[in-house]
């Protein structure tokens, strides 16, 4: 272990929201100049931006609004595409849903969790005719204070008609995550604000928008990103826990963040954004943890007693194989505990401090290959950290593509496997096939970002001179302390911009600096 003090390099103000960056990082970067997918596709429009285009055109298109309209665009798309179930196959048999891969989780559950009955979650037991032995509700306290709102404004009518509306309620609802997830990822990045577009014109999030709850933590989730990137520790972590009571999987945010300020020597500010995620989140849980323990428990305990199930490598092991794998908890803890520690070495022994999106992208797509479940609507979790990870347009769609082909392959899997002699779909080995292509997109997502880690040269958001647009209070700090070589990193230019005060903009262009 050595300690680095990086040298021949300007003074950088000892500030925690001090951020200083070259003024050519401060222009706003055009894909069409810098990726040739997005040249291609722009021949749809009239072409590249040209030489004579305004740096900062005004009007009303601005990024921003340009990225939430085409993100709400998409989202209806993938509402038309829900319509055949809505319209029957939800209520006319188990296959007919899958074999028109429209499924929904959302309408089957406003009966099966007792919503329909008026049940309170976590306060009331479900009777086993309504849920099959779920004794209560199997989600987090924030996810299901979202359900139960939306019970609220169900209109009444007979049962089918109330699950329909139940879609629509909770559609229309997680369409305001959609936009507020759309808008943090264009604004996360102050000098790259069309790469929101990786995540508006995502083909997954489409198809898996409606499937679940999962865009309410993705949104938090987002929104964390941005009060980071604006050197708001403390508002970030709230955000955090926010999300962490809506889904579990945010709370592996605060690794890459302990492990970067450690190397920038900020365990300042991640000592703000841990107190703040602790807070947040007791602050939701407290309550229904103190009054209703049982209920609360249950999405814990379910996490920890699931079998293997879909989507996961464990589910091909044992099939091939024919054990039940009973102890798939321990051998994914120990590779999710292995891999972290890989991801934490990288961060620190990296020529280059890596970015917070490099590190968050990794340990989420850890967990969810090592995981032992792989729900189609878990994608979500990645598609706002690929885009301020690897914002390339080829990578994306490679990953996309293979995320599209396993979310058609299980309703498939699942058509096979409801259709009895039929055998209608598509087989095990064929569902096999389709996970292993799931795993291998994921992990060759991983691969370049951990490979733009290791040679700072080949990472696309750092071409303009910038080091961490979404760093916050990390981008263009000094290092402390790393393992091995000393680290480097470009100086920071005489004209260094602070944004400690910067205001977050939802929707208008930032003010000009001064």
């Amino acid at each position: 272990m050595t300690r680095a003090y990086p040298t021949g390099l300007p003074d950088v103000p000892d500030l925690p929201g001090r951020s200083s960056a070259p003024a050519s990082a401060e222009r706003p970067v055009h894909p069409t100049e810098h990726d040739e997918v997005a040249a291609a596709g722009s021949e749809l429009i009239g072409g590249p931006v040209g030489r004579r285009a305004a740096a900062d055109p005004g009007g009303w298109w601005t990024p921003v609004r340009v990225v939430a309209l085409l993100g709400l665009g998409m989202f209806v798309l993938g509402m038309i595409q829900k319509v055949p179930c809505f319209n029957g196959a939800w209520f006319s048999g188990q296959t007919s849903q899958y074999v028109r891969a429209c499924y929904s989780d959302i309408p089957h559950l406003f009966v099966g969790r007792g919503f329909a009955d008026g049940l309170v979650p976590y306060f009331d037991h479900i009777p086993d005719r309504l849920s099959d032995g779920m004794a209560y509700l199997e989600y987090p306290v924030l996810t299901g204070v979202f359900m139960e709102v939306a019970s609220w404004m169900t209109p009444g009518g007979d049962l089918q008609w109330r699950e329909q509306m139940y879609w629509m309620v909770n559609s229309g609802m997680l369409m305001v995550c959609a936009a507020v997830l759309f808008v943090c990822a264009t604004r996360t990045h102050r000098n790259r604000p069309w790469d929101g577009l990786f995540v508006a014109l995502a083909p997954a999030l489409a198809l898996t928008a409606t499937v679940n709850w999962d865009l309410l933590a993705v949104a938090l989730t987002a929104a964390s990103l941005l009060m980071w990137s604006r050197a708001r520790p403390l508002a970030a972590g709230v955000l955090i826990g926010l999300a962490t009571a809506a889904k579990l999987y945010p709370v592996l945010l605060l690794g890459p963040l302990l492990v970067l300020c450690w190397r920038a020597g900020r365990l300042g500010a991640f000592a703000r954004a841990l107190s703040g995620a602790a807070a947040a989140w007791l602050c939701v849980n407290l309550p229904v943890m103190l009054l209703a323990p049982q209920g609360w428990s249950k999405f814990y305990s379910f996490s920890q007693e699931r079998p293997v199930d879909f989507g996961s490598i464990w589910l091909i092991i044992s099939q091939r194989t024919g054990s039940p794998l009973p102890d798939a908890n321990l051998y994914g803890t120990l590779l999710m505990v292995l891999g972290c520690a890989g991801i934490a070495v990288l961060a620190l022994r990296a020529p280059r401090r890596p970015r917070l999106a490099q590190l968050a992208l990794l340990v989420v797509a850890l967990f969810i290959v090592t995981n032992k479940v792989y729900s189609p609507q878990y994608v979500l979790w990645l598609i706002p950290l690929a885009a301020l990870a690897r914002p390339k347009w080829r990578d994306v769609l490679i990953w996309q593509a293979c995320e599209v082909i396993y979310f058609l392959g299980i309703w498939l899997y699942l058509a096979y496997t409801g259709s009895g002699d039929k055998h209608q779909g598509l087989p095990t080995e064929g569902y096999q096939l389709v996970i292993m292509i799931h795993l291998l997109g994921t992990l060759y997502l991983c691969a370049v970002v951990v490979r733009d880690a290791l040679k700072p040269e080949r990472d696309v958001v750092r071409r303009d001179g910038s080091d961490d647009p979404g760093g916050g209070v990390l981008d263009r700090a000094p290092d402390v302390f790393t393992l091995g070589a000393r680290a480097q990193r470009p100086a920071p230019s005489a004209g260094a911009i602070p944004y400690r005060q910067a205001r977050v903009h939802w929707g208008a262009r930032p003010a000009e600096p001064h």
